[in-house]
């Protein structure tokens, strides 16, 4: 008995520790948005940041009904000194002609077109941006995938971010306005969930970026072996952060967010995506074994537990009270996040926030099941420690 009640107020005090830590998260998140995101520059930092060229990396594989029309936005952009390096790995790939069209509408921007790729590793993307990387002629580097739309500002806000200490500026991931159920889940997350762990984590200390738009100072990347060092991992972005990190540099996050527009999308895709992101962080961050607690509904139950077995608190009572209070949190942030009004109505954000928190669950014990990824058109087994071995069909 005696070791059965250590137990429980053991487990009493974790439900404790882990309400000040997740609330403390969306203190600090709910924050930042509100103190950071979507301010507008008046002037430059230092004259570095407005006269350094960037070379921009597109990572280009096939056409989806929104490509166009985001590639067309980084043709349009207001900065005085930067170079389009767009990447494609299969010349039959139909987005060569998408480039093209794009290369002959503007032809005064300073663009080239680069087919066929480098196999230098196992991750496809660093294949393919290979020949761009190294034909990039500026000392900044943007990595920006193709699903990502930009204002005419934006480039300049990232520079702007680029001071002397900073060796890597990144957006924090959020979602366009799009039409449909499953473009209102995916921006409940990328409103909700993934930026309270993203920005707590950047906050504090801890380097969390990921590489959808990500602006790096090329000599620190040659520094670390360039990119062929990354191309034995599958998320490049995490370790290419950490190489910048060892060396010393500071990380920056832009005022303005990083827009997917993809225009091909479903619950089905959002899923498999998360369930493929879970995987990649358990085999490069252990700790990750505990994600689950940091869910709305599991954490809900412990820490209702815990009051319960301390103030004799009704549990139930506590946990609806306790979901309340995070569904309304959520929603400040992604209000903020969103920065302006948001596309659909609050219904509709209650059934895809409801939605999203109960998959979490099953999408972690989905990326537990089966340790390999399907990526592009290919299939990896992952090891522990981020590196990971291309499944060949024989």
């Amino acid at each position: 008995m005696a070791v059965l009640d250590l137990a429980m107020q053991g487990l009493a005090v974790f439900g404790f520790i882990l309400f000040f830590v997740l609330w403390l998260m969306h203190l600090m998140s709910i924050i930042y948005v509100r103190l950071h995101l979507h301010k507008k520059k008046s002037e430059v930092k230092q004259p570095f940041a407005q006269l350094a060229g960037v070379s921009l990396l597109k990572p280009l594989k096939g056409v989806d009904p929104n490509l166009i029309s985001n590639l067309e936005t980084f043709f349009t952009l207001d900065y005085p000194k930067y170079e389009i390096l767009l990447c494609v790995q299969d010349k039959d790939d139909p987005a060569v002609d998408v480039c093209k069209k794009l290369l002959g509408k503007y032809p005064s921007v300073d663009a080239r077109l680069f087919i066929g790729g480098k196999k230098v590793g196992i991750n496809p993307k660093i294949n393919n941006l290979m020949p761009g990387y190294e034909g990039a002629k500026y000392g900044l580097v943007w990595i920006c995938d193709s699903g990502i739309r930009v204002k005419p500002d934006t480039l300049m806000d990232m520079t702007n971010q680029m001071t002397e200490k900073v060796g890597l500026v990144h957006g924090l991931p959020y979602v366009a306005d799009r039409q449909g159920f499953a473009a209102t889940l995916e921006q409940v997350y990328f409103g909700t969930s993934h930026p309270r762990s993203y920005i707590s984590a950047n906050v504090t200390g801890i380097k969390c970026v990921t590489g959808m738009s990500c602006l790096m100072r090329k000599d620190v990347l040659d520094q670390a072996g360039g990119l062929v060092a990354f191309a034995q991992y599958i998320a490049e972005d995490y370790f290419m952060a950490k190489a910048i990190a060892d060396r010393g540099w500071k990380f920056s996050m832009a005022t303005q967010v990083a827009l997917q527009n993809s225009g091909s999308y479903s619950i089905g895709q959002f899923q498999s995506r998360m369930i493929r992101w879970t995987k990649l962080r358990i085999n490069m961050l252990p700790g990750t074994v505990l994600e689950p607690v940091s869910e709305c509904f599991l954490a809900s139950l412990i820490i209702g537990w815990a009051a319960h077995h301390v103030f004799r608190w009704d549990m139930m009572v506590f946990f609806m009270c306790h979901c309340l209070a995070w569904f309304i949190s959520d929603y400040i942030q992604l209000t903020g996040i969103q920065g302006g009004p948001l596309c659909f109505s609050k219904l509709d954000f209650a059934v895809a926030w409801f939605i999203r928190e109960s998959m979490a669950v099953q999408i972690f014990l989905s990326a537990l099941w089966d340790p390999t990824i399907s990526w592009r058109t290919g299939r990896y087994r992952l090891r522990c420690g981020g590196t990971a071995e291309e499944i060949l069909d024989v």
